[in-house]
């Protein structure tokens, strides 16, 4: 699959977040932390559905493919 945008290293990225203004900052930081948290809380989650992995748990499977 052909990649599109800009593609950046970490080093890159972080020397244009340490340029950022004070401010603006602790907002993005924010924000990265939040979405880290749902990060972790959904990945937590999947433990909860192993179930549905187990063979036979896709019996219905092909019924969502005809809709």
């Amino acid at each position: 699959m052909e990649q599109t945008g800009v593609t950046m290293t970490m080093g890159e990225i972080k020397t244009f977040v340490f340029r950022l203004p004070p401010l603006e900052f602790v907002q993005l930081a924010d924000e990265m932390g939040e979405r880290a948290e749902t990060f972790e809380m959904m990945r937590l989650a999947e433990t909860g559905f192993a179930e549905w992995s187990e063979p036979g748990e896709d019996i219905y499977d092909h019924l969502a493919d005809e809709s």
